[in-house]
């Protein structure tokens, strides 16, 4: 069995031990949501804060991987739009939704481990330079496009400032927290200074908890949201995530050149589901819910199967 197919045994084990202990009421409901908040609160802004701080970045400015990455998501996007809009028609704000469900992969509770199981710190390293704009370029993006369907649709009349829009997306940017987490690693980096010895120790131990308790976590959280309708819809966005986002950053890598590690790590982060971000996202837009949550679902299943035949394709191709 080569590696990364343990690897995927491994990760999507641990997230059906998380979804049956919820299934089964092993758990009681709100240890899930302790462990979730657990996970994203702390364990990963800390590990995310460790790799930005002290990682070596080897392949110098990120340009072309961000370049090859946010070209899958856009191609990606634009298909899922037109394919709800047009396909099913639903209205421009469910296709908005759409959109962020087929191109949000999961780079965070799932990628996290998924990476460093397969391509070790210095593929983590890597993704950690895709995470680092990841949440704000897509958070920007859905917030951008919402505003214009909630007028494309009739559904609002009022006109919302530009300072009324920038101020709020950077309130909700900067109390997250992934995101201050990685914004601490960059002014540590940035300063020059070592981490001081014990703290270094606290937050590799906290750190080191984030990719397994990640995945237990979301095999709790999938358990919660399920199939809740829409089949057919999230069948044809689940299809996009899985198989257009992966090739086009495919495509990506090999027009920009990427190094081998860079582009085996943008086609796998391209391959992966979407995470529980598309559903909050929803739910915070107030609609497309049942459609974030029977994508992210059915995603995450089929990503079992679906990723690692496009690391055996990186493989062969790199």
């Amino acid at each position: 069995m080569p590696p990364f197919a343990e690897t995927i045994l491994v990760v999507f084990t641990l997230i059906a031990i998380g979804y049956g202990s919820a299934a089964l009421r092993v758990l009681k409901p709100a240890t899930g949501d302790g462990l979730s908040d657990f996970v994203f609160t702390i364990a990963v802004p800390l590990l995310l804060f460790r790799i930005i701080a002290t990682a070596s970045f080897d392949h110098g400015a990120p340009w072309a991987l961000w370049a090859a990455y946010f070209t899958s998501v856009l191609v990606t996007w634009i298909f899922a739009h037109f394919i709800i809009r047009t396909g099913f028609g639903r209205d421009a704000r469910s296709a908005v939704v759409a959109g962020v469900t087929a191109g949000f992969s999961n780079l965070v509770l799932l990628g996290i481990p998924f990476m460093t199981g397969v391509y070790g710190e210095e593929g983590l390293a890597i993704l950690s330079q895709l995470v680092s704009v990841h949440m704000p370029v897509m958070m920007g993006a859905s917030v951008i496009l919402f505003e214009w369907a909630l007028k494309r649709d009739g559904a609002s009349t009022e006109t919302k400032s530009v300072l009324t829009l920038v101020t709020g997306f950077l309130r909700q940017l900067f109390s997250n927290p992934l995101i201050i987490g990685i914004v601490g690693g960059f002014l540590v980096r940035l300063s020059g200074l070592d981490i001081p010895v014990v703290a270094d120790r606290v937050i590799a131990s906290l750190g080191s908890v984030a990719g397994p308790l990640a995945l237990f976590a979301m095999g709790v959280s999938l358990q919660g949201y399920g199939i809740r309708g829409q089949v057919p819809q999230a069948v044809s966005l689940v299809v996009l995530k899985l198989m257009l986002m992966p090739a086009v950053a495919l495509g990506m890598a090999l027009l920009l050149g990427l190094p081998e590690l860079q582009a085996k790590v943008v086609v796998a982060a391209a391959s992966l589901p979407a995470g529980v971000n598309c559903w909050l996202i929803a739910n915070r837009l107030g609609t497309g819910q049942r459609l974030a949550s029977t994508s992210m679902t059915l995603g995450t299943a089929a990503a079992a199967a679906t990723t690692g035949i496009w690391l055996m394709i990186a493989e062969l191709v790199f």
